[in-house]
């Protein structure tokens, strides 16, 4: 008898889940995909088009061409999430299922009024409009602020304060600008380790920037932000990264936990729900060394390729055995055409066991090669 999967959300763990699931299942079951936006955005490449290196049309794709091969696309608004019952209902219209995938990531929101301020360049509208007053600055005060933790891809905004400082040079401008970059964390990308969080604050900072670690945002106005440890600074331009929390159809749910995010089993990323999985950026994984698996699109990627296999041997009435070992890797631009390259076990004990790559022309082109690859493969 033919099964139904319910894939909730369609970034990177929802498209992986789907695809896999359609490869391995073939007519045994029907995917439903349930996603929100039309435009199906690629968020390594926000990056790109905030500093003009591409325009708007080359970082999205439609979501509904995902669809085909067993997978269809439902475009609208999760309104309710029943674990136990196993469906989701949008538009009014409730969905059940034999296995559900929750992959619907962070919900974003702005505190401090930022946004009346400034740009979120996790956002298409918002990497896009930074990039026009980027065009058109003649020089000044631009920081890069992350408002608040966690956020996903521990990389991005260290990547957005070089790829900026970048530009600014290129402009012939360094002269007359001043590039900050503003964090609550200690160090950038902890839980990879002393050693590679010292390796990418030296790259920031031989890049020319200003890097300020242990800043919280406590209040912004049009030309000043002010901090918890009593500081203010002044700015002209400003991008920012928004307040990460667990999607509110979720918190409703019996699926969060304490952590404020769904605990899932960090081998299987079952719930306590039979049938019922949880990955990437939605999820809470505790470390050995007692902080969280970072949210990142690469953990999304694999461990939906982890559910796609255990579900599709569930279907065929065998035992599930595919797990997730907590392996990863992320390309770290830092502009001029060069990216470094960390990965390794986040899984490792005691510690999670990451290495850096020399910053090089070659890992750039890479990153440039996957994003093709993934527009190619996938829509």
């Amino acid at each position: 008898m033919s099964k139904t999967i319910l894939i909730l959300g369609a970034g990177t763990g929802g498209i992986i889940t789907a695809k896999e699931l359609s490869k391995k299942v073939g007519g045994n079951a029907k995917i439903l995909v349930f996603e929100k936006e039309e435009k199906n955005v690629f968020a390594p490449s926000l990056l790109w088009l905030m500093v003009g290196k591409r325009k708007p049309k080359q970082v999205y794709r439609n979501t509904r061409k995902i669809a085909g091969a067993g997978v269809e696309v439902v475009i609208g608004e999760i309104e309710k999430v029943n674990p136990e019952q196993i469906s989701v209902t949008i538009k009014g219209q409730e969905y059940k299922g034999d296995y559900m995938v929750i992959s619907l990531g962070v919900e974003q929101i702005t505190e401090h009024n930022l946004n009346s301020y400034g740009h979120d360049f996790y956002t298409l509208d918002g990497a896009t409009k930074f990039n026009e007053q980027l065009q058109s600055f003649k020089g000044g005060k631009i920081a890069v602020l992350v408002s608040a933790l966690p956020f996903k891809c521990p990389a991005a905004p260290y990547e957005a304060a070089m790829l900026v400082e970048s530009f600014i040079k290129q402009k012939g401008l360094a002269n007359k600008t001043e590039v900050s970059l503003y964090v609550p964390e200690p160090g950038p990308m902890g839980v990879a380790g002393k050693e590679l969080s010292g390796a990418v604050r030296q790259m920031v900072e031989m890049k020319g920037v200003k890097y300020f670690p242990e800043h919280q945002v406590s209040t912004a106005t049009e030309n000043t932000l002010s901090f918890s440890n009593g500081k203010t600074f002044d700015y002209d331009l400003l991008t920012f990264t928004p307040k990460h929390q667990c999607p509110s159809v979720i918190r409703e749910t019996a699926f969060v936990g304490k952590s404020g995010w769904i605990e899932v089993n960090r081998n299987t990323m079952e719930t306590d729900f039979p049938n019922v999985y949880a990955i990437g950026d939605i999820t809470f994984i505790p470390l050995e060394m007692g902080k969280p698996l970072p949210k990142a699109g690469v953990f999304a990627h694999y461990q939906a390729e982890t559910v796609a296999d255990n579900i599709a041997q569930k279907i065929a009435g065998k035992t599930p055995d595919k797990t997730f070992n907590g392996e990863g890797q992320c390309f770290l631009e830092m502009g001029n055409g060069k990216a470094g390259y960390a990965g390794g076990n986040f899984y490792g004990s005691p510690l999670p066991i990451v290495n850096m790559k020399k910053p090089s022309f070659f890992w750039h082109w890479t990153k440039v090669w996957f994003e093709k690859y993934w527009f190619y493969k996938y829509f």
